[in-house]
């Protein structure tokens, strides 16, 4: 890693090894500091091409709302697959989500299409249906904590929440959702174990991957098949019959697969992720949890300050530079990759008054970039945000308070996901709290 001007200490900072996420905080305040932007020689798509690392806000909310200037790595990808008919061998685990890229949503419009048609129904403006059935989700967890003091909250709660929404949602029975937990740690193999910024897997990684994920697209197809001959009220079977108005026709079998396919890989993780941090925040600030229970609208904002400060996904190489650019003073040729930290855009005090503090009465609390920004913003937004409040609301009701048990360890996975594998709660149930 070589970062021109910036002190020792920055450039040998390992901001994608397994211990990054104990030392993200430090690290990201030394380079808003001193060095903004980062240079990874060789690093690019190809060896003769470099790498960067943005982490100011201003620097990556120009790159994400701007498509056409800083295409994303994907779409050279799809370029590739449309010009020569077939997808690259050496990325097997992309097939159903990239052909259906390939045939559903190749350009930008179609995008959006895909988006206002296919989605939005279900994990966007239209997540509010689900409402009930997240909260009956909730509760049936919280219900299995009767008669004990101590839980271990990601296992019992943060974890098996989105699974069970997402279940429901998709149409997957819940007796399933052990098996779709292993299938989607797969999917995010790379971005957990995958070294540097393009998350790359050894090859024993790689077929370790594979072996997980061989079942997965025959389940899809195996569900799909039969909601198409027997509807019900979930996501699949409304794909199986809805008319898609951009094209012009019903979707195929590979293309809801696809859709299923996206859908699994950004649902299951980073909302456990963030109802996680949720709760060690709650924790160091002292008082929080009575404050929110007695006044249930700074739920929303508590829970956007939260994701701003602890941001579920730290960074991705998801854009490239197409003409020469100059970010914090530093020039950046074309055809370079980025790699777009939000974790540090979202403390940058450039941006954000007092940075490292929760904020409930900050304004324009949203403008933080966990969800990223423009026109590619996490398409699940909505659905996390309900799942969250729903959480927390839900929580405040039959919890009088909860305080991190003092044995915890806090372990957390490698790579770029700010994922805590476990926490203990020592918790105080609500008297007279309803079921």
């Amino acid at each position: 890693m070589e970062a021109t001007g910036c002190p020792k200490s920055v450039a040998e900072v390992d901001l994608f090894g397994p211990g990054a996420p104990q030392h993200w905080y430090a690290a990201y305040h030394l380079l808003h500091a001193e060095c903004p932007v980062l240079r990874l020689p060789g690093e690019g798509l190809t060896p003769d091409r470099d790498a960067f690392i943005l982490t100011r806000h201003a620097d990556i909310s120009r790159v994400v709302k701007d498509w056409s200037r800083f295409p994303p790595t994907l779409d050279l990808l799809v370029a590739q697959v449309i010009q020569s008919g077939k997808l690259p061998t050496e990325m097997p685990d992309l097939d159903a989500m990239v052909q259906s890229i390939v045939t559903l949503r190749p350009t930008q419009a179609l995008w959006r299409a895909h988006r206002q048609e296919l989605t939005d129904p279900w994990v966007g403006p239209g997540a509010g249906r689900h409402a009930a059935m997240i909260t009956a989700h909730a509760d049936a967890l919280i219900d299995a904590w009767e008669g004990r003091a101590t839980i271990d909250f990601v296992r019992e709660f943060a974890r098996p929440l989105p699974q069970r929404t997402m279940a429901s949602l998709l149409g997957f029975p819940l007796a399933d959702v052990p098996q779709l937990e292993i299938w989607g740690q797969a999917q995010v193999m790379s971005y957990v174990h995958g070294r540097g910024h393009n998350n790359i897997l050894t090859d024993a990684q790689k077929a370790e991957k594979f072996r997980l994920l061989a079942g997965f697209s025959d389940y899809v197809r195996e569900t799909v098949r039969a909601k198409r001959a027997r509807p019900a009220d979930d996501m699949i079977s409304w794909l199986t019959q809805v008319h898609y108005a951009a094209l012009d026709r019903k979707l195929t079998d590979d293309e809801i697969n696809g859709i299923v396919y996206a859908m699994v890989i950004g649902g299951l993780e980073t909302t456990q992720y963030a109802i996680a941090e949720q709760a060690r925040l709650l924790d160091s600030h002292p008082g929080l949890f009575d404050r929110l229970k007695a006044d249930r609208t700074l739920i929303r904002p508590f829970i956007e300050e939260a994701m701003r400060l602890r941001s579920p996904t730290q960074g991705l190489s998801t854009r490239i530079t197409s003409e020469d650019e100059v970010f914090s003073g530093t020039e950046v040729p074309a055809g370079s990759t980025l790699h777009l930290r939000w974790a540090a855009a979202n403390i940058d005090p450039n941006e954000f008054e007092d940075a490292d503090m929760l904020k409930l009465d900050r304004k324009a609390i949203t403008r933080h970039l966990a969800f990223s920004a423009g026109p590619r913003v996490c398409p699940g937004a909505g659905l996390s945000r309900l799942e969250q409040t729903i959480a927390w609301n839900r929580l405040l009701d039959r919890l009088d308070g909860f305080s991190v048990s003092p044995d915890n360890s806090f372990p957390y996975q490698p790579g770029i996901m700010l994922g805590l594998l476990e926490l203990k709660l020592d918790i105080r149930p609500a008297r007279g709290a309803a079921p």
